[in-house]
């Protein structure tokens, strides 16, 4: 069995409430009363919660009462503790409470409170005489209700649980659909980026089209044009051949490997390089450059110590064409 106190209230598991049956019970034994209970308050209605058993016990479970100043329970909250009436018959004030109807003239009740110090309700014990027995068992009746606030504890403490995990679990709800939008978000941007890259790629590749065209259509045939007006000079020739291979090169899939290794040398370096790789030797280079042999082969020597080619076999014409 498990009972809801209120709406914004823990609820009083089966356990619990099984608990609180056995401790009325005894109460109801112990103090010798006809009726123990523990009454539940919400708002103005105050309402039993637990009942005794017995026949004896007028009061039903779940039967309500409206709160006010006549009602036994009323003068335990206004007093904030216990409340004793020894005989109601005797007293100007409570001789008509709602329990006369009962003939209940003893009362002892206590307040009932969650941890926050708000009101769950009473437990109480009451008699149709001045119960000697039940005056004696006050005190026991204290602990009792200590029983019961301990239980309130607990509960509230498990609730407060189960709202904080339903708090994080929402939270990790929230978490995760965040992480799965920026993931969708990250998916849609890489796909945006990789359209975007073959679309440079396909740009790119037009542009070396273009380019390669264009040097192909406006200038190397002025450059055969210039090798024809120049055939009796061997120097412009040189010079000639020099820059359609260069062009050539540009056009070439290899072209930047080749200005990248170049880069490292001086321009005489570079020149002599170039021509290298058009097969030219030593004396044909030198005579182009108007240089002496033994100043070409000083810079053939410092060429291959740039790029690396200390061993005297390797071939320096082949390492350029394979840039």
């Amino acid at each position: 069995m498990e009972r809801e106190a209120t709406t914004c209230e823990p609820r009083v598991n089966g356990e619990t409430f099984s608990k609180w049956q056995f401790l009325v019970n005894q109460i109801s034994e112990i103090a010798g009363v006809p009726a123990a209970l523990i009454m539940h308050t919400d708002e103005q209605q105050h309402s039993v919660f637990v009942k005794s058993a017995g026949n004896v016990n007028p009061y039903l479970e779940g039967q309500s009462f409206q709160l006010h100043d006549k009602l036994y329970c009323s003068g335990v909250f206004q007093r904030d503790g216990e409340l004793c009436v020894e005989d109601a018959t005797q007293d100007p004030h409570w001789h008509d409470n709602p329990d006369m109807e009962f003939g209940m003239s003893f009362y002892v009740g206590l307040p009932l409170k969650w941890p926050d110090g708000s009101n769950f309700g009473t437990i109480c014990m009451l008699d149709r005489f001045r119960n000697q027995r039940a005056l004696q068992f006050r005190e026991g009746l204290r602990r009792f209700s200590q029983i019961v606030e301990d239980d309130l504890a607990m509960l509230a403490e498990i609730e407060h649980r189960k709202q904080a995990e339903a708090s994080l679990q929402k939270e990790l709800g929230l978490r995760e659909a965040l992480i799965e939008e920026r993931t969708r978000d990250l998916k849609d941007a890489n796909i945006a980026l990789q359209v975007l890259l073959k679309g440079v790629e396909r740009s790119k590749a037009e542009i070396e089209e273009r380019v390669a065209q264009q040097i192909k259509g406006l200038v190397l045939p002025h450059v055969s044009r210039l090798r024809q007006l120049n055939g009796d000079n061997e120097r412009a020739r040189s010079y000639l051949d020099t820059v359609e291979v260069n062009l050539k090169n540009i056009t070439s899939s290899f072209a930047g490997k080749q200005a990248q290794a170049l880069e490292g040398l001086t321009p005489t370096e570079s020149e002599i390089a170039q021509l290298i790789v058009q097969g030219r030797s030593t004396k044909e280079i030198a005579k182009t450059l108007s240089r002496s042999t033994s100043t070409i082969d000083f810079h053939r020597h410092n060429i291959r110590k740039k790029l690396g080619l200390t061993h005297g076999r390797r071939n320096l014409q082949k390492h350029l064409e394979n840039l």
